[in-house]
């Protein structure tokens, strides 16, 4: 086992310097981008109203969120698996996923205005890297199966 570790030091470190990466945008969440949300999904928002937003501010700030954390995450993977249609499709992925959210977000936001648990759990998608969560397990399991 020890073998295994300073065989892949290398693919370790980076590896770990992109998950601080991660660690460092949300410690620096409020400083970087613009999201009223932030102190609205703190408080008590059951029943309240969404925030007052300068709707492109909001766009710009989570885009930039989101694209960062792709970012990140296209990298993180690259780097376990060192598969590029692996990437190709990750990358078809988030920009799909891009896509639904976003347009998801601002419906809700538009349309919806009691429905702060849905917003809560899409917007949740659009500033979190949960799908690198999802992705390296079901690439993980790939892998083991075609070297079955």
């Amino acid at each position: 086992m020890l073998s295994k570790i300073y065989e892949h030091k290398a693919k370790i470190l980076i590896a770990t310097l992109i998950v601080l990466c991660f660690i460092g945008i949300r410690a620096f969440e409020s400083q970087l981008f613009y999201d009223p949300f932030l102190n609205y999904f703190e408080s008590n928002f059951k029943n309240a109203p969404f925030p007052e937003v300068d709707v492109f501010k909001l766009f710009y700030g989570l885009f930039f969120r989101y694209f960062f954390n792709t970012l990140l995450s296209l990298m993180l993977i690259y780097v376990l698996f060192r598969d590029l249609e692996g990437l190709k499709f990750s990358t078809f992925m988030y920009g799909f996923f891009l896509l639904v959210l976003f347009g998801m977000f601002f419906i809700i936001i538009t349309y919806f205005p009691k429905a702060n648990w849905l917003l809560f759990y899409v917007r949740r998608f659009i500033i979190q890297p949960i799908f690198v969560l999802l992705f390296i397990p079901a690439f993980y399991y790939q892998k083991q199966n075609i070297k079955k």
